[in-house]
């Protein structure tokens, strides 16, 4: 379902562009819109990007381990790093969503759009990311226990 939020925030950019160019009109909503957007696609993503292994990782250094020291590495990154990260992040995030939704917060700028939305996709994606990582978290204990013969369980190709 993202996919259509990447060719909505293309075509908003586009159309403001062109907007703005040809005729000399901006609008701040276009622009603000487009930088939910790519919020969205950002945040919402970011636990689908764990699931497919295609996070950021130093494959330089970890490709030379075997499969079991790569996944104590992926173990100990994942409590010590991305648990507590997201959490705290989502823990300290939601009040300010909550807050935001409260105050019907809009933006400061002429034209802007309603700030709760926005604001509410940052616990919303780091709960995401959160649950992701217990699914992985899981997955590479279970691969060490001998219940998995893969430590990651490969994903399809993109279509």
């Amino acid at each position: 379902m993202v996919y259509w939020l990447i060719l909505a925030a293309v075509l908003i950019s586009a159309g403001n562009a062109t907007t703005r160019y040809l005729f000399n009109i901006g609008s701040n909503a276009w622009l603000e819109a487009q930088w939910y957007l790519f919020s969205a696609v950002f945040l919402l993503c970011s636990g689908y990007a764990l699931l497919r292994n295609d996070h950021v990782r130093i494959d330089v250094i970890s490709g030379h381990f075997s499969k079991r020291t790569q996944t104590w590495i992926d173990i100990f990154g994942t409590i010590v790093f991305l648990l507590p990260m997201a959490i705290i992040i989502l823990w300290l995030s939601w009040p300010a969503a909550l807050d935001s939704f409260q105050r019907h917060e809009i933006s400061s700028d002429a034209g802007g759009l309603v700030r709760w939305p926005v604001k509410l996709l940052i616990p919303v994606g780091f709960f995401l990311l959160t649950i992701q990582g217990f699914s992985e978290l899981i997955k590479r204990i279970a691969f060490l226990a001998g219940y998995l013969s893969e430590p990651i369980t490969p994903s399809p190709p993109l279509e």
